[in-house]
């Protein structure tokens, strides 16, 4: 029979399953194919193939791979638990961006427990065992087999009518799975539980709490050891930790997962908001500022109040009244749009709103500033002509460019297209689309297409940055939307003198501004460029004799327009240098006897790269410099370690 493989059409022996696909392809150059994507669904290698099939090789290079891999080795964990701990209930146990997890009931472990489930679960993995499928004739058989296990009998019964119910053993353990699987355990080299923590079932907090295993492996040891050296390295870096260290925001129970800024955080926030608004304006926005608390109406007629209802916080102002916090913008922007009449002349629009949101969230999902239920987004939304999508979208891409570039971040693209259940017409998804996929192709940057991934309303582009670490990100969206304009009816004339539905675009860029605040946190591990950092500049007197001239020099650079403090205090010149070193301040400029005749400063980075003696101008022109051009590295850098 005749299979199709990499562009290739290839004669293989009837009954041939993907492994011995994988096996003629081996022979030609080493492939360490771990499962098979057959017609575009992910498989077993002992998939039987079919003439006329499509088949992809996936090994743990590929994301779908490491799906299959870290699939199998939460299997492996659980497997390891329930011979530890027999009495526990195992639930779920899927693959996540960066290893696996596995969640169970009746079960309690610490780090200390840790050490003996990595034993049984190499254990297991010498047993050399492999993963056998096998398929349920009917809900009924399911429940008999896993009906003790009332978390498995809950997710049986959910399933659609007729639907297929599989489940995979591995030695005595058998679990509910719709796969796949590795072909054997033997591909796992390196197994590593990480942490533990608490989790709800199916992450809602009115359920059964259970305990949450995380677990990371590899096909080599070195590459465990390479990713536990990431981990360290990002531990480091943790915002929240260093959102502490350097008094940048906080959290209060008084306002569960809302942040606090502090002074030092609220440095930083003016600095993106002024940025943001600058850009924004040079790009040909309008800004405004919608209400906070809108009727309900208005979210009925959005569609938020059918479909998004337990994520908002909704207050009742009487009997007859309801409000809702909002938790997009979007609608707001549409009354925004209706407040006077539009004319095709006018197109294309492009309107921006930092706005303030809040969305309820689980409390299982909450994690600093990168989840959080209190937060701005920088949304905007375009509206235009058919025939201005293509170009629209360009500008829009050449403001990430900027926009990312700023602050070092790399970036990539996503294109998700018509999912099953979609409005709009044919035609409307084809224009919106080739809209989106001819500006992508022209932009010149790399992107994937995710095919059926995108909105009900419309085609969308997602924008990964990549931080110092190369770890993605996922902040901001480009949608085109056909469903807001048409419930709001929005209109413009066009040039024929009919009324017409605009084509609108909403994007953001930034996302929510306190998740991209502590991306920035850990992409600069805490060490804001200038421009943009809380304490850029430190007068540190040596004595008490040099403090009249340090506050004289530190109000020369305030005038100058530069945040500058001054440490006056009792400590030794070298416990307070130390002290600023670690409060991540750029610039710290000693001051003694010689500078104080000299009218100099003395200056030495927060690397502690002594620079010594340079007059005050010049200082001041660099800073300027670096301000003004929005420097990533300083002027003084190639002097720095």
């Amino acid at each position: 029979m005749k299979v199709k493989y990499e562009m290739e059409e290839l004669e293989l022996d009837r009954e041939s399953s993907a492994k011995d696909l994988a096996d003629k392809m081996n022979q030609r150059a080493p492939h360490q194919a771990l499962a098979a994507s057959i017609n575009g669904k992910l498989r077993d290698l002992s998939t039987p193939l079919k003439e006329g099939d499509t088949v992809h090789l996936l090994d743990f290079s590929s994301p779908e791979g490491k799906k299959v891999f870290w699939h199998t080795s939460a299997h492996v964990l659980a497997q390891a638990v329930l011979r530890l701990w027999p009495e526990a209930q195992p639930t779920i146990g899927p693959p996540i961006e960066k290893g696996f997890y596995y969640d169970f009931a009746h079960l309690e472990v610490s780090e200390e427990d840790f050490g003996k489930i990595e034993k049984e679960s190499k254990k297991i993995l010498a047993e050399g065992l492999k993963p056998e499928c096998f398929s349920f004739t009917g809900k009924k058989e399911a429940i008999d087999t896993f009906g003790k296990n009332p978390f498995k009998k809950e997710l049986i019964e959910g399933f659609d009518k007729g639907s297929s119910i599989t489940a995979y053993r591995q030695g005595e353990f058998f679990d509910l799975c719709r796969g796949p699987h590795l072909p054997t355990l033997g591909k796992i080299k390196a197994f590593k539980v990480l942490k533990t923590s608490g989790a709800y079932w199916r992450g809602n907090a009115k359920n059964a709490r259970l305990t949450r295993i995380y677990g990371i492996s590899f096909p080599s040891r070195k590459e465990l050891q390479d990713h536990l050296q990431f981990l360290e390295e990002a531990k480091k870096r943790d915002h929240r930790v260093l959102g502490a260290k350097l008094d940048l925001f906080s959290f209060k129970e008084e306002a569960p997962a809302m942040p606090f800024l502090h002074p030092n955080g609220m440095a930083v926030w003016d600095h993106l908001v002024d940025y943001w608004k600058e850009i924004h304006l040079k790009s040909g926005y309008e800004i405004i500022k919608t209400p906070q608390l809108m009727i309900k109406e208005l979210w009925e007629l959005s569609g938020h109040w059918q479909h998004y209802h337990e994520n908002m916080f909704t207050v009742e102002m009487d009997e007859e009244r309801a409000y809702a916090i909002k938790p997009m913008n979007c609608p707001g922007c549409m009354l925004h749009f209706k407040t006077r009449s539009h004319s095709y002349r006018e197109f294309p629009l492009r309107v921006a709103e930092f706005g303030h949101v809040h969305r309820k969230e689980p409390s299982g999902a909450l994690n600093g500033l990168f989840r959080v239920q209190s937060f701005h987004q920088d949304d905007a939304h375009l509206f235009m002509k058919p025939n201005q999508i293509k170009d629209e979208i360009l500008g829009i891409l050449e403001l990430v460019k900027e926009m990312y570039q700023t602050f070092g971040l790399d970036y990539t693209f996503e294109l998700s297209t018509r999912p099953e259940k979609s409005i709009g017409t044919d035609q409307d998804w084809e224009v919106t689309t080739a809209g989106l996929k001819e500006a992508l192709d022209e932009g010149k940057k790399a992107y994937k297409i995710n095919e059926g991934d995108g909105a009900f309303y419309g085609p969308k582009i997602d924008l990964h940055v990549h931080d110092a670490l190369g770890r993605r990100w996922q902040c901001g969206t480009v949608q085109l939307d056909m469903a807001l304009p048409e419930k709001f009816k929005l209109e413009y004339k066009d040039s024929d003198g009919a009324l017409k539905r605009p084509i609108m675009i909403h994007r953001a860029i930034f996302g929510s501004i306190e998740r991209f605040l502590g991306i920035l946190i850990e992409h600069f591990a805490g060490k804001f460029p200038f421009w943009m950092s809380p304490l850029p500049i430190r007068m540190i007197p040596v004595g008490k004799d040099h403090i009249s001239y340090a506050k004289e020099v530190m109000a020369k650079i305030r005038e100058a327009g530069f945040t500058c403090d001054c440490d006056a205090s009792e400590g030794s010149l070298g416990k307070r240098v130390r002290t600023a070193q670690i409060q991540q301040v750029n610039y710290m400029l000693t001051v003694g006897d010689r500078e104080a005749e000299n009218k100099t400063i003395a200056l030495r980075t927060r690397d502690n790269v002594v620079h010594g003696e340079i007059s005050i101008d010049d200082f001041l022109k660099n800073c300027r410099l670096e301000s003004e051009e929005r420097r990533l590295i300083s002027l003084y850098q190639k002097e720095e370690s």
